[in-house]
């Protein structure tokens, strides 16, 4: 499996076709996977704000006051009402701001990035990321990229597990996942539990190269990699009923710790 960047794309603003500009920087070819990371996805779909476009409610400033009493650290209610306009569901509410995001999304502080974002405040996520991968993968077949899957990505951090890794926030032309199960191991015992998250570490794969802070690229290509004969899937994000650590952080507070 190969893994590299595409060249030279420039600083993305809003309106522009992300196909085209990565159409016209790198020859991509069938079975090929493109991960584009989710900031450019925002920005061309004009997803940046300001502080000022999130007046605090009361809630807002509630969490934010709670927050820097903990911290010690001033935090802006505004960007807590952002977090909250952005969210389904706030699951944490202390130490920090742990959200469900419209797509079902689990994240701290509803994915917002407060870096590189020239001109603005805030760069929200994608409001429907798959939709956006869809788009994006339709432009490159018009532009004679046919059977190029494409994956929406982020970074963000993992319980248990100190760092962050790439995860996929939205997919198409492939299954999220593939699926072990009814297959048998090398000593021939039959698999019952195991589905393996391929968009995920696709995309934790392809953030080795996408990097982080200034020297970042956002649009990676995954080459010579093969679903293989495989069983797929859709499902990504659990469903309450059957995510347990859910349920167990909406009987939980901070100060029960």
């Amino acid at each position: 499996m190969e893994c590299f960047a595409v060249p030279d794309l420039p600083e993305i603003r809003p309106g522009d076709d992300l196909a085209d500009l990565i159409a016209d920087r790198v020859a991509l070819e069938a079975g090929d996977v493109l991960t584009v990371a989710s900031t450019v996805v925002s920005k061309a779909e004009d997803r940046a704000a300001d502080l000022s476009d999130f007046p605090a409610s009361p809630r807002a400033r509630e969490i934010a006051a709670r927050l820097e009493e903990l911290t010690g650290e001033e935090k802006d209610p505004r960007f807590a009402q952002a977090v909250l306009e952005e969210s389904t569901e706030l699951l944490m509410d202390a130490p920090f701001l742990l959200t469900e995001s419209r797509f079902g999304h689990v994240s701290v502080n509803a994915g917002i990035d407060r870096s590189n974002v020239p001109d603005h405040d805030l760069l929200l996520l994608p409001k429907q990321p798959k939709a956006s991968a869809e788009r994006i993968r339709n432009g490159l077949t018009e532009r004679g990229f046919e059977d190029v899957a494409v994956i929406v990505t982020d970074t963000c951090g993992r319980p248990f597990r100190h760092g962050q890794r790439g995860v996929a926030l939205g997919w198409a032309g492939m299954p999220a996942s593939r699926d072990w199960r009814g297959e048998h191991d090398r000593d021939g015992r039959e698999l019952g539990v195991t589905v393996q998250s391929v968009v995920d570490e696709l995309a934790s794969a392809a953030n080795l190269v996408t990097g982080e802070g200034d020297d970042g690229n956002p649009a990676v290509v995954v080459r010579d990699w093969a679903f293989g004969d495989h069983d797929g899937s859709d499902e990504l994000f659990r469903e309450v009923e059957g995510d347990f650590v859910r349920q167990a952080l909406r009987q939980w507070r901070f100060e029960d710790a």
